[in-house]
């Protein structure tokens, strides 16, 4: 009879301690959710579309994107900030997701300690674009006329805290010149208006304008990057003209901070599993970004590192929007 007992216990012990991880070894049980910040049609929809398809077949559950495009991001951060923290909702962002709370003082979530790196997919540089009509080719003759004439450039962004708001200010600063930013919610409305002579400048990912920068209707004077830009068309760095402007946007997927290491993990393995898809990355490098793989808490290092190397910046875009 104790025999008997003791086995019971013992097998109850067993189911108690196997239960959770036998729960994470079946992740996912249900279909996920992947938030996209933008619109459909934009680079992060792009992406995210790209990827739920092949997460679906290597994770054997439907993967639906959900698009929450709105407040620079912030709609869907909040989404995914509250959603429960068990690897079923999960936000596809780029570097404006991690300055929201620079932007937004009032925040009821942090956006960087309130969620879990999962996986960097890509990064890619900025281009100074500009309208041929502006008169200049090169980004010094670019920065002498905004220092000419100062506050009267306009540079054109994707709206308040976007990828695009940070380049076109952090520019600025490394310059030392003064432009006026012009928030847009819609991407045609930029370049429009940059090749009716509107605004003057933006400073996009490569492929927002490359088939416009091939027509010849846009100008590319700089690239973000150390060195120039050799293919699809050339480009000078900014920094051969003398201005230390380092900077790419990030791609990534993030998790609620509560998500179970178990769960962060084999989506990390998964992400970098499918992005190994020689299709995927054509479509990707397409899109202008070049492929990236950063898992989980490195990825948390990458962006909490990219923060304070742009605080000063960051600091001013906070201090214009919140007075």
């Amino acid at each position: 009879m104790k025999l008997i007992y003791v086995r019971a216990v013992v097998l109850t012990a067993m189911v108690a301690l196997g239960g959770p991880a036998r729960s994470q070894e079946q992740y996912p049980s249900k279909p996920i959710t992947l938030v996209a910040p933008q619109s459909p049609g934009t680079t992060l929809d792009i992406l995210a579309r790209l990827y739920a398809d092949r997460l679906q077949k290597h994770l054997g559950q439907p993967v639906i994107v959900s698009n929450r495009p709105g407040a620079g991001g912030l709609i869907a951060a909040q989404a995914v900030a509250v959603a429960p923290a068990d690897g079923l909702t999960l936000l596809i962002a780029n570097s404006g997701h991690a300055i929201l709370g620079t932007l937004n003082k009032s925040l009821p979530f942090d956006p960087v300690r309130d969620f879990a790196g999962i996986s960097m997919i890509g990064e890619t540089p900025a281009l100074v674009v500009v309208p041929p009509s502006l008169g200049v080719r090169t980004v010094r003759e670019f920065v002498a006329l905004a220092k000419a004439k100062p506050g009267t450039i306009n540079y054109a962004s994707a709206g308040i805290g976007s990828a695009t708001h940070l380049a076109g200010a952090y520019f600025s600063r490394q310059a030392g010149i003064d432009m006026l930013h012009i928030p847009y919610k819609l991407g045609s409305d930029i370049l429009s208006d940059l090749i009716a002579g509107r605004v003057e400048v933006t400073f996009s990912p490569p492929a927002f304008t490359l088939p416009l920068l091939k027509e010849g209707k846009l100008l590319a004077l700089g690239v973000s990057t150390a060195e120039a830009m050799r293919e699809p068309i050339e480009v000078p760095s900014v920094r051969s003209a003398g201005i230390n402007f380092d900077y790419s946007t990030w791609y990534g997927f993030l998790a609620p901070a509560k998500t179970p290491a178990a769960v962060l993990q084999k989506l990390s393995r998964a992400i970098a599993d499918v992005s190994e898809d020689p299709e995927l990355k054509a479509k990707v490098q397409v899109q202008g970004i070049t492929p990236r793989s950063i898992a989980l808490r490195d990825f948390d290092g990458y962006i909490g590192t990219e923060m304070d190397r742009l605080g000063p910046v960051l600091k001013d875009i906070g201090d214009k929007v919140n007075n």
